[in-house]
């Protein structure tokens, strides 16, 4: 016989389970932490499916050093004063964590991101725009009240927000992304950009002038953080590739090189008399024993310690042991070869 539940049966099993869940079930189950073939089981969190691992954020991080440094260079000879820009953080949050960090008052702007057409958000607090547009406007860079900005403000501020756009541009040039200003949007607005649930690639910068500091946000979408990862890590891969390849090459390269080498002896004292003595064809009596090893120097390093022999019609050094570089000792002995 086929059983029917009824909608209260229904709702008592559902309460019974959250019940469970609240009172013990969670504990239960976090022991359970084996399967049935000895593997170990961990739960799933399916909001971090897609994160960016640390790998990727370290790709990420020196793409937007460069950008920080660039920054800090150009915008800072063109508003000629000190111009500090350093990369503070890079993470993957949803768009309304991003908006959480926003300040009531601030300079938002979107920028569109091409060939994908998407738009990224820029945020700049406008605690550095005071500074900024009164050294634009003649003046020494004396910072104000944190206020909304006039019209010729806004006009002036916008300037500069093209110019960081230009050097984002600019660094982020090796995976085809340009990043164009478009306009400013208020703040009351800004939740309509994005849906507020869609994970965003947020890179934030401080910036220190000498009378003020404040942040520089940046929030890319999904779908173009995608896009730069992937041809980020691409270029990683070909960079390894390539430095593995070089470095092969270089030691191919070496190897056919020609170093200077010579068997030399030790040193000794001879008196002045005896070498301004010295006439053509005359044998010199040097004081060492025959028995003392010369050194075989490459390069006017000594390697080896060498007897001086004949190989056919060829003269040659059989080299006994190997000296240490650092402090020119000799170690172990090594096999006997010639040279």
């Amino acid at each position: 016989m086929e059983k029917q539940l009824r909608q209260e049966d229904i709702d008592q099993l559902f309460a019974n389970a959250r019940k469970r869940a609240s009172t013990g079930g969670v504990a239960a189950a976090a022991d359970e932490t084996m399967d049935t073939h000895g593997g170990r089981v961990e739960a799933y969190n399916f909001s971090h499916a897609g994160q960016i691992n640390a790998e990727q954020m370290r790709a990420i991080s020196t793409v937007n050093d460069m950008f920080a440094r660039n920054l800090t260079h150009n915008l800072g000879a063109w508003l000629r004063t000190v111009f500090i820009v350093n990369l503070v953080s890079a993470e993957q949050l949803t768009y309304s964590e991003f908006l959480t960090r926003v300040p009531e008052l601030s300079y938002v702007c979107t920028t569109r991101l091409e060939p994908s057409g998407a738009l990224a958000v820029l945020e700049l607090d406008l605690t550095l725009a005071s500074p900024v547009i009164d050294l634009l406007l003649g003046g020494f860079g004396r910072a104000s009240s944190v206020r909304e900005l006039t019209e010729i403000e806004e006009s002036i501020l916008t300037s500069v927000m093209e110019i960081i756009c230009r050097e984002l541009s600019v660094a982020w040039q090796p995976v085809g992304l340009t990043v164009l200003f478009e306009k400013r949007v208020p703040a009351v607005q800004s939740s309509r950009i994005a849906p507020l649930t869609e994970k965003m690639l947020c890179v934030s910068f401080e910036i220190r002038m000498p009378e003020a500091q404040g942040m520089l946000n940046i929030s890319f979408p999904a779908v173009v953080s995608n896009l730069i990862l992937r041809r980020l890590m691409r270029m990683d891969d070909k960079t390894r590739r390539r430095q593995k390849d070089s470095r092969a090459r270089m030691m191919q390269l070496l190897g056919q090189t020609n170093t200077g080498a010579s068997l030399q002896l030790p040193m000794m004292r001879m008196s002045a008399e005896t070498i301004a003595n010295l006439e053509p064809g005359q044998v010199l009596r040097l004081p060492v024993s025959s028995s003392t090893p010369a050194q075989f120097r490459v390069s006017g390093l000594s390697l080896f310690e060498a007897v001086a022999v004949r190989r056919g019609d060829h003269r040659a050094a059989k080299l006994t042991t190997l000296r240490e570089f650092r402090n020119d000792t000799a170690t172990s002995p090594q096999q006997n070869q010639h040279v």
